[in-house]
Parts: C-alpha cells; structure tokens; sequence
C-alpha cells in the first residue's frame, strides 16, 4: 500500500468516525467531506525569478439531516474534542433550520458500488527550482520573437490533493477518496509595432500527468506570436455578420447552456430553457456530452458529490435537449432522478454541477469554415460577463480578427458581439478541431447573424 492508499484510508476511517458520532448525537443522516490540497509555484519576469508560493489546506465539511432541516459546519481542527463540537454544532443548527423538503442523500439503490481509477494523480512533485526553470524558458522564448516589447512574466506551478467523502443513514453506508494532481505553465507578453501600438496575449497549459504538459519553449513562443499578431487592431463597423469563436473562448458558449439547464435554476424558473426539455435547441447533429469518467480529465470523478456512480451524459443530441444538470435535491423538486451532477464543497450542501463537459466536432475544417464566411468576426478574446440566464441576451466585450475574402485579414479590437442564446445556439456550427484542454471543451464555432458594434 502506498502512501496516498494510507492516507486516503486513514480519511475514511476519520469520516466514518465523525458520521458516528453525528448518527449517535441525533441526526437521521449525516455525510462528510474531507479536502487536502498542497500546492507550489515559481514566477518569472524580466529575466529573473519574480515570486515563490507555497501552500497547504485541510478542510472538513459536515452535514447533518435531522427530519426535512439540515446544516452544514465545517472546521480545520480534527482533534477529538472538536469532532464533539463539530457534531453538536450541525445538529443543534440543523434543529433550529426551516424545512427543507427537498434535502436528504441520496437513496441506497442511486449509490455506486465501486468507484473507478481515472489515472487523476501523477506521484511527480517538481521542486522549485525545476518550476523557475520552466518559467525562465517560457519567458526566455517567448522575448526571442520578434516583436515583443516586453514579458508580463511566465508562471509554473504544482498541486495535489484529495477529496474523501463518507455518507451514512437511511440504509446507506458509503466511503470513496481518490487524489488529484496538477501541473500547469503559463506565459503572457506585450507586443509592439513601430508605430508605438501595444498589444497583450497570453498561452497556457494545464494537465494531470506532467508528461502532458508540453514545451515550455512552445508555449512563450506561442504566446509571443499571438500578441504580434494582434498588433495594430482596428474598430470596425456595426453591423451583422458572422462571428467564429476560437476555440479557448468558444467553450463559453457550451458554459452558458450549462447554466441554463441546471437544475437548480430550471426548479427556480430563472432559465431561459426552463420549458425547452425534448425540443430542438441546436441545429441537427449537434452533440454535447459530460462526461465524469475521462481519464486524466481536468473535471473527472468517480462519484459525485452524494455517491452517485459517474456515467457520460448526452445532455444535446441531434440538437434536441435531453437532460437537465441534477443533484438529489433539485431533481426531487423536478420530479425526476439525480444525473450524478452534485458537486460538493466543504461549506455548503451539494448543489449541480458539470464535470467534463464537450461539444463533439463537427465535418467542417477551420479553413473551408473562414472561407465560407466571406467577412466576419473571428474572436480569440472575450471581456465582461453580459450574459442574461433569465432571457437569454448575450453581449461581450471582443477581440480578435477581421475576416475578409474568406481570410484572416487583420486584428480588431474593441468591439463589442451580441445576440439571443436561443437564436446563437440554433446557428452554431462546430468545426472538426475539438481538443481537450480545459475543463470545458468546444471546438471553433461558427455563430450566423450576430450584432457586431465597433465605430
């Protein structure tokens, strides 16, 4: 057994502990969650080592059900005194909460029965140096373009942790831990032309295994190759064109349609989808998929946040909505069955949530997709949040490059894009490029008849 089957062991059997003396001091059910995290990370800027960060967390949440009320505390202390004091405190708030009829675990028959291994934690722990090495590298490449005025420095860094959670009551007797790790390097420089015109851009990677993680000498490169590109940005006119979404800022529209068909906002009527289940939403063969049990995936997980099983979830297929994004408590409100959706943190109650979430490629290259466009918008960067989840109006600040011809002609800056999520959704086209880099993945999309405001 290694030293990470140990400790998660060890968090388990403190849980299930805990949960004990929960059951004994009055509550009907009771779960717990445990979070370890430990991280490090090296900055480098102008040449020389900038900042060092070191940090450590050890967090514990405790619920406590006593009938329809609950209560959440949470604490850092795991002596033993203090678990008495933790339990007490839960349920003595849980007593003098409002009822909430919707709360409660999740039932024995929805628990998993195993969970399985993602290939999530890498042993690697890179020391400081290793880490101001990599920085130093990104920046030293990214400064050879030619081009850039200055670096905004290179950052390099290293976590790990684990989750443990353990639930218990109404027939239900269920523990799970699994650990995560996380490397990740980032580069951001200021290009400049003659002219005096200054422009920013950045490039990043973040992945499990450090083998993954890619050439620290690529990704100043690439950051520096961005920002001269989008030196001398114009303003445009007004007017409706098409707008292609790159894909670093296209996995925000997937973003969006996640907020609208969570659960909890679907219960509340605040979703613009709330009455849209089973009818077209996209065009025909448009996919999106979440999917918990990717390995290696930036989001994936074994189980959810109440011990539900994970399983890949087609939430659009063939354009037409399929599933709301559920916990136990918003699917009860709903009348239906959790989706294995609930994400849990130590300071509150479960509540929905995505995990690897994707829209599938589509048949069209990037290259026939501008060339069809003819004039439009193509936006690599996206600013301000003017998203309304009720109505579904969209509007963002935007930069990127004018489409002129079928080509890339220049960069543009300033403008501002704008339409209806229910009318964006229905003329999204995806391209064939979908990689997955983050925890929301898109591949570029062509959007038809948005509002473009620049001069």
């Amino acid at each position: 057994m290694t030293n990470r089957d140990t400790a998660e062991a060890r968090a388990l059997e403190m849980l299930d502990d805990l949960l004990g003396r929960a059951l004994k001091g009055g509550a009907d059910a009771a779960d717990a969650v445990m979070v370890e995290s430990r991280s490090h990370g090296a900055s480098y800027r102008q040449g020389k080592p900038e900042d060092i960060e070191s940090s450590e967390s050890f967090d514990i949440g405790l619920r406590c059900l006593v009938g329809k009320q609950q209560a959440v505390v949470s604490s850092t202390d795991l002596k033993a005194d203090m678990m008495d004091e933790l339990v007490a405190r839960a349920i003595a708030m849980a007593k003098a909460s409002p009822e909430d009829k919707w709360c409660g675990i999740a039932d024995a028959d929805q628990i998993a029965d195993s969970v399985p291994d993602l290939d999530l934690y890498d042993p690697t722990v890179p020391d400081i140096e290793s880490l101001i090495e990599s920085a130093r590298v990104a920046e030293e490449a990214a400064l050879e373009v030619k081009g850039v005025k200055q670096s905004e420095g290179a950052s390099s860094g290293y976590g790990a942790g684990s989750v443990a959670l353990v639930i218990r009551g109404d027939g239900v007797r269920f523990g799970a831990a699994y650990s995560t790790s996380s490397f990740s390097l980032s580069c951001s420089v200021i290009a400049e032309d003659a002219a005096g015109h200054m422009e920013r851009d950045y490039e990043y990677s973040s992945v499990r295994h450090i083998s993954e993680l890619g050439d620290a000498a690529g990704i100043g490169r690439t950051a520096a190759e961005k920002a001269v590109k989008r030196v001398g940005a114009r303003k445009m006119p007004s007017g409706k064109v098409p707008v292609v979404f790159d894909p670093r800022v296209a996995a925000s529209l997937v973003g969006h349609l996640a907020g609208a068909i969570n659960g909890s906002s679907v219960a509340r009527g605040s979703s613009f989808l709330k009455d849209r289940m089973g009818e077209q939403i996209f065009a025909d063969g448009i996919r999106i998929v979440d999917d918990p049990l990717r390995p290696r995936g930036m989001r994936s997980r074994g189980v959810d946040g109440e011990g539900i099983a994970g399983k890949e979830l087609a939430l659009i297929e063939d354009g037409h909505l399929q599933s709301w994004i559920m916990d136990c408590a918003s699917a009860r409100q709903l009348g239906l069955t959790s989706t294995g959706h609930a994400s849990r943190g130590t300071g509150g109650p479960p509540s929905p949530g995505t995990s690897n979430l994707y829209l599938c490629a589509g048949s069209v290259s990037v290259a026939d997709m501008i060339r069809d466009v003819g004039t439009g918008f193509y936006v690599t960067e996206l600013i301000g949040f003017g998203i309304n989840g009720v109505t579904g109006d969209y509007s963002r600040g935007a930069a990127g490059f004018w489409i002129e011809n079928g080509e890339i002609a220049f960069p543009v800056s300033e403008m501002t894009i704008a339409g209806n999520l229910k009318d964006m959704f229905m003329q999204l086209t995806p391209a064939d490029d979908l990689t997955f880099r983050y925890a929301t993945n898109a591949p570029t999309l062509r959007v038809d008849g948005m509002t473009v405001a620049g001069n």
